[in-house]
């Protein structure tokens, strides 16, 4: 015999009773009051800051950069020709970063672009002066400016004794580390975070503030060859 043909009443009674208290949460569930939860991101493992040592003959400079970074040759600089042999890329591939050096001799040969009657841009030749090296850096920077919610510049003094400007750029921009590098009378080297990704200021601001020392411990330990 079934324990429902023994006991149909009792069972009948557990089962509405059941029903009841399965309504009753639902009920309150559905009257309580909602707290979203904030967006999450994926978390990153991120490495040890540890250095080496760039330092190849015929650079005019030198530095330290990560160990978990790698080295190329600028063959193309945004879909330009780099002025020099001495622009260089610094990628980082486990964080999908960039890091662009770009190196002009105050006084030295320089490429500009110019507009022909035909309304063509050409190549025109020219001699790098220190004003307009920084006027650009400053025009490249706040190019984002569109999409910057900020953009704070400041002075510094490496401790090489370099002097420099470094660019913190807020908001949903594809780079918002950027700085440079003087003497002010031969040497002018620049430098830009960039990541192979959207830019989202939330998601990337783990590894912006990761690779913000990276870019301290660069500028601080680069030095002039001659």
């Amino acid at each position: 015999m079934s324990l429902f043909k023994r006991f149909p009443g009792k069972i009948t009674a557990y089962f509405i009773l059941l029903l009841v208290l399965i309504g009753f949460q639902l009920i309150s569930a559905c009257n309580s009051p909602f707290t979203p939860k904030p967006r999450g991101y994926f978390k990153i493992a991120l490495p040890e800051h540890e250095y080496q040592v760039f330092e190849k003959p015929g650079f005019p400079y030198s530095f330290e950069y990560p160990k978990y970074a790698t080295i190329i040759q600028d063959s193309t600089y945004f879909d330009d020709q780099p002025e020099n042999p001495y622009w260089i890329n610094i990628d980082i591939p486990s964080l999908n970063g960039r890091i662009y050096i770009s190196y002009n001799q105050i006084g030295g040969k320089a490429r500009y672009k110019v507009q022909n009657k035909s309304g063509e841009y050409v190549d025109s030749f020219g001699v790098n002066t220190f004003d307009k090296l920084l006027n650009d850096s400053y025009t490249l920077s706040y190019k984002h400016s569109y999409k910057a919610s900020s953009i704070e510049d400041s002075a510094f003094v490496s401790q090489g004794g370099i002097n420099g400007i470094y660019f913190r750029i807020g908001g949903n921009t594809a780079t918002s580390n950027q700085f440079l590098l003087t003497d002010s009378s031969r040497h002018f080297l620049r430098g830009a975070l960039y990541f192979d990704a959207a830019p989202n200021e939330d998601s990337l601001r783990p590894i912006n503030n990761f690779l913000r020392e990276d870019l301290k411990h660069l500028i601080n330990t680069l030095r002039w060859k001659n």
